[in-house]
């Protein structure tokens, strides 16, 4: 079931990233060799749209009864 969870993080994630498009504005430069500076380039982003909306529904759960095996006691 860990398995299952954790493939949708990464899965999410490509999603987020193939729904919007970018493009280079302005070019960059490395910085100079004693790391005083230097520019990165600038992106001008599009994201997508993303409409989110909200419905009530009745999930119908199953009545799970558990008996303790002898000698574990059941925690609270």
């Amino acid at each position: 079931m860990r398995a299952r969870k954790l493939f949708w993080i990464p899965a999410f994630a490509v999603a987020l990233a193939a729904a919007c498009t970018a493009e280079k504005t302005q070019e960059g430069e490395l910085p100079d060799v004693d790391v005083k500076g230097g520019e990165m380039p600038a992106y001008d982003v599009d994201p997508a749209n993303v409409t989110v909306t909200q419905d009530t529904q009745r999930v119908i759960t199953p009545e799970v009864n558990v008996t303790p095996a002898e000698g574990n006691p059941p925690r609270p």
